[in-house]
């Protein structure tokens, strides 16, 4: 597909890399003529220096013939103004980065009118994964599909956990859970296991299962699944006031940390029923006077990715508080990750893989098994997918042990008729399926390629 991207910050250059790792054909388009050829050059894809609402620079980059526009400047006002110009001139479809809380009821009136295909919202769908995340603070990450009836968890095994040393064969038989592992991160290994596969302390896996029986497995391995009581968040900038708005509501005690005073203001008046406290968390003697040692979980939502690495790991220090830190740069992704930062939030990442599941799903629309849900799991190193089978196929009515399934592949959950069904090699595809597929290879778009 043709893609024109307008805007080249941390959001853009990362949809940027995923989307020409596709395979489509992109092009860049951003004010800053350094930024430009820097990341053309990265990526080998076309770049354009100028304004990318103009429609000069938009011909310049190929709307006429573009598949799709996608906005995400740091204004969302360019970005609509992006779509606008962008569709009167000939993009087929286009996508912009709306952020601010003021437009938040007005998204499906812009949409209907701009003719926009989608809006994205990087800040408020990182604070929706980390309102998840405190809801079970068990799971590293999670995930949903087929309407949030089956969750996707990541999981940590201690050294003193009953599945450590266990075969995934001697986990179904002794824990007699509906769950699948379906994934296995081990150092620099990611693994997609079969039954006999031994667990070990430090293994973090990936678990497939309706939200009930996930509940119920990590019960009967010694893990509570209750949310947490209340929330520490440090940084008082969008993401915060998205996430305090999820957590209030489900009876959460909320108290935001925020060093710029005029920020205070704006969010008492805007969050009556949380506790803002004007005061520098960089600062331990701030932290300890509010009570980290007893919260019982800790965001650490600044704009510098050190500082919440630092602010994370002090809270690990001195608490039990679950730890969710968020972090932004591309360039720290390896190191970061090697410390023990509990919860990590890329809401970079997060974006970028709304945008690939409407590309893959754009490009298969005319298909009758298209994508429904994606995600990077495993710092991206695999591929969570959802399937929706629309009719009657080749892959429909044949049992799973009769398929040339690739290697690399697992299935993992088949939905039908709300209902969740872990698979066995009996299982079959019937049309109406919601089929959740696990593997490492890349760009798949089509449920027809698990197969070889």
């Amino acid at each position: 597909m043709q893609i024109i991207i307008v805007g080249c910050g941390k959001v853009g250059s990362t949809i940027a890399e995923q989307l020409s790792v596709e395979g489509h054909n992109i092009t860049i388009v951003d004010t800053d003529e350094s930024v430009v050829q820097a990341l053309a050059t990265r990526l080998d894809i076309m770049g354009v220096t100028g304004n990318g609402a103009t429609h000069s620079i938009l011909a310049e980059a190929g709307v006429e013939d573009s598949d799709l526009l996608i906005a995400v400047t740091e204004s969302d006002e360019l970005n609509l103004l992006c779509c606008m110009v962008g569709k009167k001139a000939g993009a087929d479809h286009t996508i912009a980065r709306v952020r601010n809380p003021e437009y938040s009821q007005d998204i499906g009136f812009m949409k209907k009118e701009l003719g926009l295909a989608m809006t994205i919202n990087p800040e408020y769908a990182a604070s929706t994964e980390m309102a998840r995340l405190l809801r079970f603070p068990s799971a590293i990450e999670i995930d949903t599909f087929g309407r949030g009836r089956v969750e996707l968890l990541e999981y940590k095994i201690e050294e003193d956990n009953i599945l450590a040393g266990k075969s995934l064969i001697d986990v179904g038989k002794n824990i007699k859970s509906d769950i699948l592992i379906c994934a296995v991160e081990r150092g620099e290994d990611v693994i997609i296991p079969n039954g006999s596969f031994v667990l070990k302390s430090g293994d973090i896996i990936s678990v497939v299962a309706s939200t009930e029986n996930a509940r119920d497995f990590f019960k009967k391995v010694g893990c509570g699944s209750n949310e947490v009581k209340d929330t520490m968040i440090v940084g008082g900038g969008t993401i915060a006031y998205y996430l305090a708005n999820q957590l209030i509501p489900l009876g959460i005690k909320v108290k935001i940390i925020e060093k710029s005073h005029e920020r205070c203001e704006e969010l008492s008046a805007m969050l009556p029923n949380a506790v803002i406290i004007h005061g520098d968390a960089a600062d331990k003697d701030v932290l300890l006077e509010e009570g980290i040692e007893n919260c019982s979980s800790f965001v650490s939502l600044t704009g510098i990715d050190e500082e919440n690495a630092f602010l994370s790991l002090y809270a690990k220090s001195v608490s039990n508080a679950k730890i969710v830190t968020k972090i932004n740069r591309i360039s720290f992704d390896d190191i970061i990750e090697k410390f023990d930062l509990g919860s990590m939030i890329y809401p970079k990442h997060i974006t970028a893989e709304y945008i690939v599941r409407y590309v893959r799903g754009l490009q298969n629309s005319v298909g009758s098994n298209n994508v429904e849900a994606l995600y990077k799991i495993i710092h991206g190193e695999a591929e969570a997918l959802e399937f929706y089978i629309k009719e009657d196929s080749s892959m429909t009515d044949k049992t799973l042990e009769a398929m040339p399934i690739r290697e690399g592949v697992l299935v993992a959950g088949i939905i039908r008729n709300g209902k969740v069904m872990i698979p066995n090699g009996k299982s079959v595809f019937q049309k109406n399926d919601s089929v959740i597929v696990i593997t490492k290879i890349t760009g798949m778009q089509n449920l027809e390629d698990i197969l070889n």
